[in-house]
């Protein structure tokens, strides 16, 4: 985390809104975010805004080469970044909204684990509800969504509208432990059995 810190601030300082926060997450957030992708198996784990990498570490620890990690990251020197430390993971500079058609592109099952980085309450409602859309339509039945949250900033009205937005899409919403070991300190949530809205 320190030698990505230098990197994140320089973003953060030319993208505020897009990076959403000043340092990258701690281990231990991370550890907590990604444990809902399988330790068998060989499944679809997709990451969104994944940044300089923190959780992306975490997601290829636990799959140990099996399965496909498809990390969307629209900050292009992120991007780059994250294509040379991880070969493995087939990073890709899109926006997280165009996420269904990523996967038809790449003729990629659904999803069994999406795991979010982006700065959620920096989002008006329209970006909010746009990009949830696409990972609900991106996950199998039975798939998982985790994202997280700063505890301080949960009383502010995007981040509430986002948690009711979260249980409008998903049939189980559960709110884990707060990191406080994190800067600034965090909590996840973790989504499953994806609502699809009639059409």
């Amino acid at each position: 985390m320190i030698s990505d810190a230098p990197t994140f601030l320089t973003q953060f300082a030319r993208h505020p809104l897009a990076t959403g926060a000043v340092l990258p997450s701690g281990p231990t957030l991370a550890r907590d975010i990604t444990a809902a992708v399988p330790r068998a198996g060989h499944p679809l784990v997709v990451e969104l805004g994944p940044g300089t990498g923190v959780f992306t570490r975490a997601i290829q620890r636990r799959l140990a080469g099996r399965g496909h990690h498809l990390a969307v990251e629209l900050n292009p020197t992120f991007a780059t970044g994250l294509t040379r430390r991880h070969p493995a993971v087939e990073v890709v500079r899109a926006d997280a909204a165009a996420l269904g058609k990523l996967l038809a592109e790449r003729r990629l099952a659904s999803a069994d684990v999406v795991v979010s980085g982006l700065p959620w309450a920096a989002f008006p409602a329209g970006r909010q509800r746009a990009i949830l859309d696409a990972v609900v339509g991106a996950l199998n039945a039975g798939g998982v969504f985790t994202t997280f949250a700063y505890r301080h900033a949960l009383p502010t009205r995007p981040a509430r509208r986002f948690h009711r937005l979260l249980a409008s899409v998903f049939d189980e919403v559960t709110v884990g432990r707060t990191v406080w070991a994190n800067l600034p300190p965090a909590l996840v949530y973790h989504c499953r059995r994806p609502l699809r809205r009639e059409l």
